[in-house]
């Protein structure tokens, strides 16, 4: 059976995944809307430092931009491909709190007036599970929380309480089916222990193991929700910021998702650039989508993994199946707090480091004439994949 043509009879599901998206602190500072600039950092007080780091070497900013701004090319890229829906790790509180929390030392917030950054682009959902969703306290949690509710943006893997933190964001794609997105984040993120929610305290719906008991109570919750037509992810905020090495527990659990908790897709993000990917039963994980946007221009260090580089990642997915039909992306890299197209020659090196890691996965990437990266994986029996092209 050549699954492609098969599974391209089934109104397949097309989603955009990135990474981290910080619009914090110094974006932040030049949106219509700045929050008090004020931090609590050993060594920037003011978010201010940090646009004034990346005009050092990337020249001035006019200030404000616009709302749409600091998505750049990728708007051009949303039009052109229409995904069906978009999922980002929002790696921010939005709000105007200004009790930050004492035991860390790096603290994001955006004005709340801000919102219409991520709406501009057509975001769907935020997942929330990560380190800086509390920078600000229990009440920046639940202002960040309102706003978005408020924006018709849906959220997952935070919540007043642990049942609310538990529960998946419910995306509708009319006439085709849904993407149920599930949100957790590791303390290998650096998510502190005590923002685990509970039954009566707000926080993050926190993975405090791989174990074998944490993959059956999130198949339980899947079981309870899903249905035909369905497209269910695991988005996790896991594993160090820097390096390319994926833990065989991390790599266990995924596969665990897959075979037990009939997860279809693990959406795998805090890695400052991306990691490997592999294909598993046809289901996609990623390991680390690698940043999206953030304000580190100016910042030294880690420039062997070039992490001013990121990737937007488009999945197509059949929903009566679950099984991946391709998964391209396109090659970004981050100046003037801007997403831009990236070079193809910065777009080939992704590539190759793509196909380097993820080859004891079996998968590979191939660069194309028009910069789309596109994935290709091995069947069972060694055969490599076919799969349909989207228009990129």
């Amino acid at each position: 059976m050549n699954h492609a043509t098969d599974m391209l009879g089934s109104d397949p599901i097309t989603l955009f995944l990135c990474g981290d998206v910080m619009t914090g602190r110094g974006i932040d500072q030049i949106l219509p809307h700045p929050s008090n600039p004020r931090l609590h950092e050993p060594y920037v007080q003011s978010a201010l430092g940090y646009v004034e780091l990346a005009e050092a070497v990337n020249g001035p900013l006019t200030r404000p931009v616009s709302f749409s701004y600091i998505w750049g090319d990728a708007l051009n890229v949303f039009e052109r491909v229409r995904p069906d829906v978009k999922v980002v790790n929002l790696e921010t509180a939005v709000t105007r709190s200004d009790d930050y929390w004492r035991a860390k030392d790096i603290h994001y917030r955006m004005h709340p007036d801000n919102v219409p950054c991520l709406t501009a682009a057509g975001i769907d959902c935020c997942v929330l599970a990560n380190n800086h969703v509390l920078d600000w306290g229990y009440a920046g949690l639940e202002e960040t929380l309102e706003t978005l509710r408020k924006a018709n943006l849906k959220t997952a893997g935070v919540g007043r309480t642990s049942e609310e933190a538990a529960a998946p964001a419910v995306l509708n794609v009319s006439e085709k089916g849904r993407v149920i997105v599930f949100a957790f984040g590791s303390v290998t993120s650096g998510v502190p222990w005590d923002w685990a929610a509970a039954t009566k305290r707000p926080g993050v719906a926190l993975l405090r193991d791989y174990s074998e008991k944490t993959v059956e109570a999130i198949a339980a919750r899947v079981r309870a929700i899903k249905r035909s037509g369905d497209i269910v992810v695991a988005s996790i905020h896991w594993g160090s910021n820097w390096g390319y090495q994926i833990s065989e527990p991390e790599r266990r659990f995924a596969h665990r998702l897959i075979d037990t908790a009939a997860i279809d897709l693990v959406h795998g993000h805090s890695s400052h650039h991306p990691r490997g990917i592999e294909v598993y039963r046809d289901r996609p994980i990623i390991y680390g989508c690698g940043d999206f946007l953030n304000d580190y221009e100016g910042i030294g260090g880690y420039e062997e993994y070039r992490p001013q580089l990121a990737l937007m990642y488009f999945v197509t997915m059949n929903p009566h199946t679950g099984l991946l039909i391709s998964l391209e992306m396109i090659a970004t890299r981050v100046q003037r707090f801007r997403v831009n197209l990236a070079s193809n020659g910065e777009a080939q090196w992704l590539g190759g480091v793509l196909s380097r890691e993820g080859r004891p996965f079996g998968t590979r990437v191939q660069w194309q004439a028009d910069g789309r990266l596109v994935l290709q994986w091995q069947q069972p029996g060694g055969q490599r994949a076919e799969h349909a092209s989207i228009a990129i």
